[in-house]
């Protein structure tokens, strides 16, 4: 195990083994991440891994800030990896055996988001002296998970994150992750040279932006396969970043992004259109809407159906560009529109979107989490507003006048809701008995479901580089969320649960004793669903990978009032529920089990042996059973059945496999584009300015101004100037060339790049020179450093030579030459 930290000696001996009070919807802080949330995934019954960019957190590690950790679900405390690469916004994915992969981010950086000190000459940093982190832009790591019986300091615990073996083709940044049936992913877009969103201004090569965007798609393992363009990419320009992805049961694939969507086939590279968002809502980064499958039951036939609510109706030419946005989007409410869409309708019609309920408040930000139960809980995000953080916007040139620091939305939503999705129409959503945080989770925070079905909560840093006294802050403290079944006191406790879920063949069954329930044996069967809820990996208000299903079962009630359950297989097709790790919950009279982890499919990359459908007994009642268990302790859920309306063997084909065989099975198919490639630049990495205003604060900010260390959570409403304003585009309209604020790839200056700066970890951030630097158009010189898109290519395919030495080898990276 490594060391404890000794900035956390107090804390542990306090916090040891701490006992949370689950009460039933609410909140109850659950001790410090030690790196801030930006991305997590539950590794096993154990283990939540968590992952930051690379920024000045107090927690160390290998003589270094650490930027990843692991949190114990069992005692709460985290504990400090060491991730070698800038993971700042990657992309993630589980893979078939159950062990998880990142791929891409950004570029080394330093103090203060500045560009590492070793750069490559377009400004593009290679590795760091101080933070000692390496260009992350094509990485491809991967992680084992382990418990707590094995040797977490061990090789095969840790994070395998080596350049020199596997690497992407493309540099990648907030792009899409898709499994697919085979258990290999599609990695789709991102940025390569980011920013707020990813287009110029005019955006006159939407495309690739002059060499700052990617619209291509590879995969993971590539098998020889070269990355191609996706037109739709390109429709999309600007607004693609983490695309919202779908594996339909046909094989084909949903993608939206901006207010487009299609059905992809990843084999041919051929696109259908479907028809626009209503409403031209945006859902995808930094809109960063809650988007979501609903779940997948014998009810709908395992038919894929996709829930896209929140974001933002923000005009276009209000997005801005690379640097920032055009309006002062924290005066702009968040949409509360919520849409359905059945990409593959059952009947052959064409698909429609079909309007659904509206959110209670608009949330841009909010995430979806499937509960065990079937219902659908959003949490975290902001009244007003969108992802990303700046240091100026189209209207508001200063950072002394942004009301907020770099948080380009307002009004955190403290109180989460709860979406029925078989409730009618008009009656889907609930916040009735769910409690209120007072910790703001905007940009950069993140949830994911627990085995104890509870939501462990956790992020929100809209800021560079760390920064504890700004008005929202970077943010260790985590949560966990209880939701309404928690008012139960005793849980269903499952017996024979398997290991391994096939796709198809024969059943298996699980007893389910008399002391799990009260009142009627027969009603208990008749309302209990077995499902297998994935929680995916969560980033940026999406959980990449998050699916629910049903599995269909009848049962045999015996006379002692003990209810054996005979449960099909995953049906016989991977499209519906790729392979991999998910856990499995029996939910009874709407209060679920635990959660016990399994792996579905063989455990292993490739095609998926698949059987008939199980056939299953017919159900057999006794009218004189009960359940044993006191009725007093058993309320609490939804009293409902399947989630979907309900449903009238034991494989072993699959083994954990350990990180040495996943990466050994995987390189040789793994093209190995060189060690760092082309790199790309620092995602929104600026100088901070003193948090004084210039100027009077904007109204939205007016209800604050009093006190910057605390705010009101809200339930919804005004409080931050909702619709103050934010309608119009004014200001000084959009810079015509965009990127020099993230390290464009064609720069006139270098040194003059807004990342070049200085900045206090422990205090406000200033600027060294103290003045207001105003941002330029290109061609009006000064800090912005001008990207110019005409003729000043840098030639990047003809590349810089790429050393093959080892980048890791040494304290610095000399070896690597360009």
């Amino acid at each position: 195990m490594l060391p404890p930290l000794s900035v956390l000696a107090v804390w542990l001996a306090t916090a040891s083994n701490p006992v949370l009070a689950a009460t039933a919807g609410s909140f109850v802080e659950s001790g410090s991440t030690l790196v801030s949330a930006m991305m997590m995934f539950l590794g096993n019954e154990e283990k939540v891994y968590i992952l930051d960019k690379a920024e000045g957190n107090a927690a160390q590690v290998a003589g270094h800030p650490a930027w990843g950790s692991v949190w114990d679900v069992n005692t709460h405390q985290a504990t400090v990896m060491d991730v070698k690469t800038n993971v700042f916004c990657a992309s993630g994915m589980h893979l078939p055996n159950g062990s998880y992969v990142t791929f891409g981010g950004n570029g080394a950086i330093g103090r203060g988001g500045k560009v590492g000190s070793q750069a490559t000459p377009w400004g593009s940093g290679i590795w760091d002296s101080e933070y000692q982190d390496f260009d992350g832009t094509k990485a491809i790591r991967i992680l084992n998970p382990c418990t707590s019986a094995d040797n977490m300091d061990s090789a095969e615990c840790r994070w395998f994150d080596e350049p020199g073996v596997l690497t992407m083709q493309k540099q990648r940044w907030y792009s899409a992750a898709e499994p697919l049936a085979d258990g290999s992913i599609a990695i789709i877009g991102g940025f390569v040279n980011g920013g707020y969103i990813n287009r110029n201004t005019p955006n006159n090569d939407p495309a690739r932006s002059g060499g700052a965007a990617e619209p291509s798609f590879e995969f993971f393992p590539a098998n020889g396969r070269e990355p191609q363009d996706m037109q739709f990419l390109i429709k999309t320009s600007g607004l693609n970043a983490y695309a919202h992805t779908y594996l339909l049961g046909s094989g084909k694939m949903l993608v939206q992004a901006n207010i487009s969507t299609m059905i992809w086939d990843y084999n041919t590279n051929t696109e259908t259109a479907l028809p626009d968002m209503p409403g031209g809502v945006v859902r995808v980064y930094p809109a960063s809407g809650a988007v979501a499958m609903l779940p997948l039951t014998p009810a709908n036939n395992y038919n894929p159906t996709v829930l896209f609510c929140g974001g933002s109706d923000m005009p276009d030419e209000a997005w801005g560009n690379y640097s920032f946005p055009n309006i002062n989007t924290w005066d702009y409410p968040a949409s509360r529109d919520c849409q359905r869409l059945t990409a593959e309708p059952a009947d052959g019609s064409a698909p429609q979107y079909e309007k659904d309920d509206d959110m209670l408040e608009g949330r841009s930000m909010g995430q979806f989490i499937i509960l065990p139960d079937g219902k659908m809980l959003v949490i975290n995000g902001g009244l007003n507003g969108t992802a990303g953080y700046a240091e100026a916007t189209g209207q508001t040139h200063t950072y002394g006048e942004m009301p907020f620091g770099m948080s380009l939305a307002a009004g955190p939503v403290g109180t989460p809701a709860i979406y029925d999705p078989n409730a009618p129409k008009g009656s889907r959503w609930s916040n009735k008995g769910l409690g209120t945080t007072n910790i703001a989770r905007l940009y950069h925070s993140s949830a994911i479901l627990l085995p104890d079905a509870s939501v462990l909560v956790a992020g929100s840093n809209p800021n560079v580089d760390v920064n504890s006294s700004t008005i929202f802050p970077t943010e260790y403290r985590s949560e966990i969320f209880y939701p309404p079944y928690f008012s139960a006191k005793t849980r269903p406790a499952p017996t024979g649960v398997p290991k391994t879920i096939a796709y198809g063949g024969d059943g298996f069954d699980i007893t389910i004793p008399a002391s799990s329930y009260s009142g009627s044996s027969d009603d208990a069967a008749d309302n209990t669903v077995v499902a297998l809820v994935r929680g995916g990996f969560t980033t940026h208000a999406m959980n990449m990978g998050q699916r629910y299903i049903q599995l269909d079962n009848r049962y045999t009630v015996n006379g002692d009032g003990s209810i054996v359950l005979h449960i099909a297989q995953a049906p016989p097709n991977p499209n519906v529920f790729q392979p991999g790790p998910a856990l499995l919950f029996v939910t009874v009279n709407g209060i679920p089990s635990n959660g016990t982890m399994v792996i579905v499919g063989s455990g292993n990359m490739g095609t998926q042996p698949t059987g008939a459908a199980s056939s299953l007994p017919q159900n057999v009642k006794v009218d004189s059973a009960k359940g044993s268990a006191d009725a007093s302790s058993t309320g609490g859920g939804n009293g409902g059945g399947a989630p979907g309306g309900g449903a009238e063997g034991n494989s072993e084909n699959g083994a954990k496999g350990r990180t040495g065989v996943i990466v050994g099975a995987v390189v040789g198919a793994i093209a190995v584009i060189g060690i760092l490639g082309a790199l790309l630049g620092i995602c929104l990495a600026r100088r901070r300015r003193r948090t004084g205003g210039v100027g009077a604060p904007s109204s939205s900010s007016a209800a604050i101004a009093s006190n910057r260390q605390t705010y009101a959570m809200t339930r919804g409403g005004d409080v931050f100037g909702v619709g103050g304003g934010g309608g119009g585009v004014g200001g000084r309209g959009v810079r015509s060339s965009d990127s020099s604020a993230f390290v464009p790839l064609q720069q006139d200056n270098y040194s003059q790049a807004w990342n070049a700066s200085s900045v206090s970890l422990t205090g406000p951030y200033r600027d060294g020179d103290g003045d207001d630097h105003h941002l330029h158009s290109s061609g009006g010189g000064g800090g912005g450093g001008g990207y110019q898109e005409e003729g000043r290519g840098r030639g990047r395919e003809s590349g810089y030579g790429m050393s093959m030495d080892d980048p890791y080898a040494a304290n610095a990276p000399r070896g690597v030459r360009y």
